[in-house]
């Protein structure tokens, strides 16, 4: 995400709130109109990116609800709604300033980059703001940036919630939420996209967020699912018991749904929209988004015929978003035909690590560790092959330094949770069900059988 661009705008309106000095919005004499023109077409690229992400949060929630079964339904789509709500409000307040070292409170240089921002809540532009002879909008409004920017943070917590699925309680899970939106995400994406170390020591690549989103929430539920423990049954004597999800239908429409949102993941992340060279990449962008998807499904779907005489739709579902994370990191250099095949490989690695996080005994309900941990290394390393800017090094090295940093932090909050209020439902909840224990609310009343 090239955002180093865009925080001239922000450190003048969000960072220093004493900035966002509302102007006079009449047209000066002397000053180009097609300023405006850019800024305008630059805020709605942000505005229209946003509401496209923002309708993942939609596509997580009937992803999760088709995945599990239907004595947990209620427990993940409350979850959904709750840790966006969450994510909206804690951004706002934290982690928005949190991503962007520019502040008089920030550590570092602008030699080295910044490693922790500033403390304080968001602040927009004043109502009306214009621009005169000596003052200029900046690059786009700092409203419609600080929405994009927020719709990201709340997908980070999208993708812990389904991994913990059917045995987590709900309290403990949202005060992990918060930290995760407030603290843990801004703090690693200020290390790239608010032009932290990672940007100026390695020339970290990382364009959409493979690795400063997708695997950053999968590094979350890793140590959670480690924390927390597989569900009663799943690894039994030996063998895995599988445990269908309750609605393949929801499942099925939630994918589709991520995939739509993926354009303005994607496409919004270009940031600029003012010229004819920024249209040209998002259009190019939206193409390699959508033949990674298509080449991600259809690597699963031969696969697992191959392997296993059958095709597994949920297989198939994974596939498809591993081939959006796995494009995510670097969605404009490709052709569509090398972006083809980085999304199929993507499918070809959710197929092996689901079966292996089970050999390992860790439970992923909702197969989010290999989506969005496995499948984002592996989009962050595929930078390399298409992006002359990127080395080996520069990429491999944040991989590591976000693996430890969200992994080590997340487990040790998911322990102090554990033993301080208890991070696991008891035995017979998770046996009757989080919907009737926990909420006292079924989603499918007339049927549900326990």
């Amino acid at each position: 995400m090239k955002l180093t661009k865009f925080i001239p705008a922000i450190a003048a309106a969000a960072v220093l709130p004493g900035m966002a000095i509302a102007q006079d919005a009449a047209p000066v004499a002397g000053i180009d109109a097609s300023t405006d023109s850019i800024f305008i077409l630059n805020s709605l690229l942000f505005l229209v990116g946003g509401f496209l992400v923002f309708w993942m949060a939609a596509g997580f929630a009937m992803l999760e609800a088709g995945l599990v079964r239907s004595k947990n339904v209620t427990m993940q789509l409350t979850k959904n709604v709750a840790l966006f709500s969450l994510a909206a409000i804690f951004y706002y307040l934290i982690g928005y300033n949190l991503m962007y070292p520019l502040g008089s409170w920030s550590i570092g240089s602008d030699e080295t980059g910044g490693y922790l921002g500033a403390f304080g809540p968001a602040i927009l532009e004043a109502v009306g703001i214009g621009r005169d002879a000596a003052d200029d909008y900046g690059y786009a409004s700092t409203g419609s940036d600080f929405f994009f920017q927020l719709m990201f943070c709340a997908t980070t917590a999208s993708i812990v919630s389904g991994t913990l699925a059917e045995r987590i309680k709900l309290w403990p899970f949202l005060i992990f939420t918060i930290i995760l939106v407030a603290v843990i995400y801004p703090i690693q994406a200020s290390w790239k996209w608010g032009g932290g170390f990672l940007d100026t020591q390695y020339g970290f690549l990382d364009f959409a967020g493979s690795t400063v989103v997708h695997s950053v929430g999968g590094w979350a539920a890793l140590a959670g699912a480690i924390i927390l423990g597989p569900r009663i049954g799943k690894y039994k004597d030996g063998r895995v018991h599988p445990y269908p999800g309750s609605n393949l239908a929801l499942a099925t429409l939630g994918t589709f749904i991520l995939w739509l949102g993926w354009f303005g993941f994607n496409g919004g992340s270009q940031l600029a929209m003012g010229t004819v060279g920024d249209v040209s990449d998002v259009s190019r962008i939206f193409a390699n988004t959508n033949t990674a998807a298509a080449g991600g499904a259809l690597a699963a779907l031969i696969l697992t015929q191959v392997l296993y005489g059958k095709v597994d739709l949920t297989m198939v579902l994974n596939g498809a978003l591993a081939g959006l994370v796995s494009i995510t990191a670097e969605p404009l250099t490709p052709g569509l035909g090398m972006a083809t095949l980085i999304g199929a490989i993507g499918g070809v690695i959710v197929v092996f690590a689901v079966p292996f996080l089970d050999k390992l005994k860790i439970d992923d309900v909702v197969g989010a560790i290999p989506v969005h941990l496995c499948a984002g290394i592996w989009g962050t390393l595929a930078v390399l092959i298409t992006n002359p800017d990127a080395t080996l090094m520069g990429q491999l090295i944040p991989i590591i330094i976000v693996g430890v940093f969200v992994f080590g932090v997340s487990f040790v909050l998911w322990y102090i949770l554990k033993l301080t209020m208890g991070i696991r439902v008891d035995a017979e909840t998770e046996i009757v069900g989080l919907d009737v224990h926990e909420l006292g609310i079924e989603a499918y009343p007339e049927f549900h059988k326990g």
